[in-house]
């Protein structure tokens, strides 16, 4: 369980990050998304094969399971961008991080692998409802249009990040976290990336704050946080990674108030607790019992 706390207290810092790394670069979010990915990627490669904490990816099964993560990272990364480009940071966020548990949980209960009891739902409920207070009401001016095919990439975003956590529950023999997510995230970068070429663009001036952004990004909320994310899987239920998952933007609102001067209103405020209640008490459930 502290993987997944640690990975969701790790993403917060993600947000902060890529604004900054954009800021300084002037990249389009889906290039900073792809630079992101690929980075991490890169990062967790190098790492597994100058430590030899993992090999390198044999058989079939190892490389469609790294053919799959690496599709479904860059698709939900583009569709989340998407959302964001549509509607706003905000609604995008919600409707994304927001539907991730409830559609995982549909899926553990179609499938019996886990039951949907009173304590589950209550957690799941007070966690959406803590990040719709702390993410608040997207600014006026977006066309009805727009939040309907904004809400729409956003549900797909959820799905591809719920998708991956059910298949994070699935090791593949002889493939382990470190090197799948490596591999992955090489592949899915190199897709955006390459999206990105073709529509606005990757190239920025390579100065020695943007480099230091860029690696900050693909190590800390990219390599070290999704590996821990899917070593945290092996032993909880994917529902509960993705309710760690709303960490992300407590985290982020944390960083934006200490070191941007944001402020949070009362209601914002309640959302944090709210979702600080949920997390945690979905930790305490999937705590470490001691027999005897």
């Amino acid at each position: 369980m502290i993987y997944l706390v640690f990975s969701g207290v790790l993403w917060g810092t993600g947000g902060l990050t890529g604004r900054l790394l954009s800021l300084h670069t002037h990249l389009s979010p889906t290039a900073v998304a792809g630079y992101r990915l690929l980075t991490g990627g890169l990062f967790l490669v190098l790492f597994a094969t100058a430590t030899g904490h993992g090999r390198r990816p044999r058989g079939r099964a190892a490389w469609i399971r790294i053919g799959v993560v690496g599709a479904l990272s860059a698709g939900f990364q583009a569709c989340y961008f998407a959302a964001v480009a549509l509607t706003d940071v905000s609604l995008a966020t919600l409707l994304t991080i927001g539907a991730a548990p409830v559609l995982v949980i549909g899926f553990e209960q179609a499938t019996g692998r886990r039951h949907l009891d009173t304590r589950v739902a209550a957690t799941v409920s007070l966690a959406v409802l803590g990040l719709g207070l702390l993410v608040g009401e997207p600014p006026h001016g977006i066309t009805m249009a727009h939040i309907l095919i904004g809400a729409a990439f956003a549900v797909t975003s959820a799905a591809g990040f719920s998708a991956i956590s059910l298949i994070g529950k699935s090791p593949v023999p002889g493939l382990d976290e470190v090197t799948m997510t490596g591999y992955s995230f090489t592949l899915g970068g190199l897709a955006l990336v390459a999206a990105a070429t073709l529509t606005t663009g990757v190239g920025f001036a390579p100065t020695p704050e943007a480099l230091s952004l860029l690696a900050a990004l693909g190590l800390v909320p990219t390599a070290i946080a999704y590996a821990c994310y899917f070593i945290g899987l092996r032993d909880t239920a994917a529902s509960t990674g993705t309710v760690t998952a709303l960490l992300e933007p407590l985290t982020g609102t944390v960083l934006a108030i200490a070191l941007l001067g944001d402020r949070l209103t009362a209601i914002g405020i309640a959302g944090a607790a709210l979702l600080a209640v949920s997390v945690t008490a979905e930790a305490w459930q999937n705590r470490p019992r001691v027999s005897g």
